[in-house]
């Protein structure tokens, strides 16, 4: 058995003389153990012979369809969720983290007083917390909650989830309202996190950045793909070829599970593949038509171009030199200014930009939502439009599911000029049509989410403009709405944060970068970045020769190099971190020592064996962790002596 060493922590750790490459390569502090569990609700089977590990450093995407148990294995994890059956561990003292799809605070909180709530003990990392996390999520500390809009709660509760630091932290749709920078820093944020993270998402760009392992909840059963989301698709099918073999030489019986393993992941693998190429092929064409970016951003006379446009059969939608300000208590906001747009009939455009910088607005005043304050937008008389409105003020809460799609109290649903029964529609998009006199009010936000996409998709006209319709969609869901518009034929407007859905949608990108300056590119969301970093290239180039012209000549400094705050804090904290190990051993020890502890109980001998393991290898982790941040400082303070 191990005994605690009586010399002090940092003797102990300064005496170890082993090589720097004994202190890489360890192996991951195992948290969570869950082995042969059953799950049911009533007579329903949700989860037989479940086993799954979460350790650290995993960073794990959870996927499945709506129904196979995604929130409940997440409430298993926390804790809050029983077993029927099975075994589940736990390594003593990890800390479980959620983030709760609704932010709820008290009365009078300010953002520092929510985000901080926890953790009222730790009040020196408070600073260190608000600058690495707070600050990124693009929140003012003081701010009150009750005045922040449903995007800032969003990120309240993201920030407070984080600053929590949980060894496992549980994450539902961390995407949804978050601006593509914000998302592009969570990535960066959760690659580096050193507990374990599992993520539901639908944004799958985003669970590509992040994932190094995909918990596939298929038909009761747990799957593991041993690599992250980028690999899943070839992943899956791989097994399903597999287990379609299998099935092909068992009963008829197996025939509808056959046609399943047929059908599934391998036919939305080709979907994409097939909509990709569509986006490619649309791009390209207008990429080779030098004249296609000129013809939108015309700057035009009202009175030559007036008649031109009456006679215009491909103009859809112009702006005409509009200028749009709102004032508010940090003085003008301007959204647009001396602003010209020409979109042709069929032309597929996202609209992308930072939270506040215009992109509603911009819609609204397409939709009439909205005047301008100077110049005009004109539509083609003839364009008949569909609005998808992401606060989704169409759904009356008393209104039934039937209701919102057939207004006329009929049964059935015209969709694309063909009559469809409304229950069958409604398993398009995976309602139970159970649900079809359930009234909205009794609907989740992503059911809401589908509702609306439902209603819009059933006809939806020559015009078709969607302002954030993947929040809250599953991924069959948003597969579905990626079929249905990769089929459109109209003039589509699509702002999302989603930059898969967008490759998959759109040719063009009309990008808001605040201050009235709208960035319009060819292309999806990879173009718009590259572009972007082509331009930043340039202008550091350009920063670093003015810098350099200007400056005077004057001998080198030499560089004081230091530990990072966020490493330094980490130093300061593992000497508590590791007497708090030692101390668990300490009182594990002597249980395991008494020789009557087998016979009495061989199930909780062989546990607490396994945790005094896991304690043994976490203190290890920690003594090698705080030897190489220490070393680290020395050479940092030699270097600059």
């Amino acid at each position: 058995m191990r005994r605690a060493d009586a010399r002090p922590l940092d003797s102990r750790l300064r005496g170890n003389d082993e090589k720097r490459d004994w202190l890489v390569n360890v192996a991951s502090t195992l948290l969570l153990n869950v082995q042969n569990a059953l799950i049911a609700y009533g007579d329903k089977v949700l989860f037989e012979g479940l086993s799954f590990t979460l350790c650290e450093g995993d960073k794990i995407c959870l996927i499945g369809k709506n129904g196979a148990g995604k929130t409940t294995l997440m409430n298993v994890i926390m804790g809050a969720r029983e077993l029927d059956e099975g075994d589940h561990w736990r390594l003593a003292g990890v800390t479980v983290g959620y983030l709760q799809q609704e932010a709820h605070f008290k009365k009078g909180q300010t953002i520092r007083d929510y985000v901080f709530e926890e953790l009222k003990n730790q009040d020196g990392s408070h600073d260190y917390k608000i600058e690495r996390v707070v600050e990124p999520l693009d929140l003012h500390i003081d701010d009150k909650m009750e005045s922040l809009s449903g995007g800032q709660l969003r990120r309240a509760a993201l920030a407070r989830a984080l600053v929590e630091e949980p060894d496992i932290l549980l994450l539902d749709e961390p995407t949804n309202h978050l601006d593509l920078d914000i998302i592009a820093w969570l990535e960066n944020y959760l690659r580096g996190y050193r507990g374990a993270v599992v993520c539901i998402s639908h944004d799958k760009a985003f669970l590509n950045a992040i994932s190094d392992k995909v918990f596939w909840l298929d038909r009761r059963k747990l799957r593991v793909c041993p690599k992250g989301f980028s690999f899943f698709d070839e992943w899956a099918t791989m097994i399903l070829e597999q287990e379609e073999r299998e099935l092909h030489n068992r009963s008829k019986l197996l025939e509808q599970e056959v046609d399943w393993a047929s059908r599934g992941v391998k036919a939305r693998r080709k979907r994409n593949v097939r909509r990709l190429d569509l986006m490619k092929a649309e791009r390209d064409k207008l990429r080779s038509d030098k004249n296609a970016l000129a013809r939108m951003l015309a700057k035009i006379t009202v009175s030559s171009e007036q008649e031109d446009y009456e006679a215009s059969n491909r103009i859809a939608i112009e702006y005409y030199n509009v200028n749009k300000h709102f004032e508010g208590a940090g003085g003008t906001k301007v959204i647009l200014e001396n602003f010209h747009l020409r979109i042709q009939r069929g032309d597929r455009i996202g609209i992308v930009g930072k939270n506040g910088s215009g992109k509603t607005s911009f819609l609204k005043l397409l939709v009439g939502d909205l005047k301008p304050d100077s110049g005009k937008v004109k539509v083609a008389k003839d364009l008949v439009l569909s609005y998808f409105d992401q606060k989704r003020e169409a759904l009356h809460p008393e209104a039934t599911l039937q209701r919102v799609l057939c207004p006329n109290g009929s049964d059935y649903i015209d969709v694309m000029g063909k009559p469809r029964h409304v229950c069958g529609y409604l398993k398009d998009f995976l309602f139970d049509p159970k649900q079809v006199q359930h009234p909205v009010s009794s609907l989740s936000g992503g059911q809401k989410n589908r509702l609306m996409l439902a209603r819009v998709l059933a006809n939806p006209g020559s015009l078709l403009v969607l302002d954030e319709p993947t929040n809250d969609l599953d991924m069959d869901t948003l597969d579905r709405l990626e079929e249905i518009l990769a089929a459109y034929t109209g003039t589509l407007l699509v702002v999302s944060h989603d930059r898969d859905f967008l490759e998959q949608s759109v040719s063009k990108i009309l990008a808001f970068e605040g201050n009235g300056k709208v960035d319009i590119v060819i292309g999806g969301y990879k173009d718009y970045q590259a572009k972007k970093a082509k331009e930043e290239g340039k202008s550091v180039e350009v920063r670093k020769s003015a810098a350099k012209a200007a400056a005077p000549l004057q001998p080198p400094k030499k560089e004081v190099k230091r530990l990072s705050y966020a490493l330094q804090y980490e130093l300061d904290n593992l000497p508590a971190k590791i007497e708090g190990f030692e101390k668990a051993i300490a009182e594990m020890e002597p249980h395991l020592a008494d020789p009557d502890f087998y016979n009495r109980d061989p199930d909780g001998f062989h546990r607490l064996t396994a945790r005094l393991v896991e304690t043994k290898d976490a203190l290890e982790k920690a003594e090698r962790r705080w030897l190489e941040l220490d070393e680290m400082t020395r050479e940092y303070e030699a270097g600059g002596a």
